[in-house]
């Protein structure tokens, strides 16, 4: 969606939840200078998988600090356009895996492939839909270990509401996987 490139500068913002840990990767794999902002916690995790500088958001705020971007990934719905587009290069895109109500309201209205264009930056809202050939593509990247699953924790099927209240609480870590092989037995 975004079309990283070589020597794009890349932010991902949330980068330790699940859709951030692999956008790091992917965009070491396109070939980024990738900037990773999490928590405190998370820094070395972001470093582990190729991020060439973390900002801890707890003590930085990556619009404060002059650096320009290609694209910045807001991969948790905390970020809004109009305080991010100053850290934009003019051409830049700013990606929402998660749109807040206001700036995703104003992408429907103003165009039906949800982009929003502004002073030549772009907002890209995207669905997450992918091909069947997108899928393929990422195994092949899992096979050959240019990215890997981070798991935060693993659940039984049993435990789902349990696993489903972790998530929400908004501080897992990568994935969390819920175990379904006993699901079947007993089951007729």
């Amino acid at each position: 969606v975004a079309k990283i490139q070589d020597g794009h500068k890349l932010l991902v913002y949330g980068a330790s939840g699940d859709v951030g840990t692999y956008a790091i990767q992917l965009g070491k794999y396109y070939g980024a200078d990738v900037t990773g902002v999490c928590s405190t916690n998370n820094l070395e995790l972001i470093k582990s998988l190729g991020a060439d500088r973390v900002i801890d958001y707890t003590r930085e705020d990556f619009t404060a600090d002059g650096e320009k971007y290609d694209v910045i990934f807001d991969t948790v719905g905390k970020l809004s356009f109009s305080n991010s587009k100053r850290s934009l290069h003019n051409s830049g895109k700013f990606l929402m895996a998660v749109g807040g109500i206001p700036d995703r309201f104003f992408a429907m209205l103003n165009n039906k492939f949800n982009v929003i264009r502004a002073h030549g930056k772009k907002i890209l809202l995207h669905d997450c839909t992918g091909t069947r050939e997108d899928l393929v593509f990422l195994c092949q990247l899992f096979d050959k270990g240019f990215i890997k699953a981070v798991i935060d924790r693993h659940y039984p099927l049993e435990e789902i509401a349990e696993a489903h209240s972790y998530v929400l609480n908004g501080h897992k870590v990568g994935s969390v996987v819920v175990n379904m092989n006993n699901y079947s037995e007993g089951r007729e």
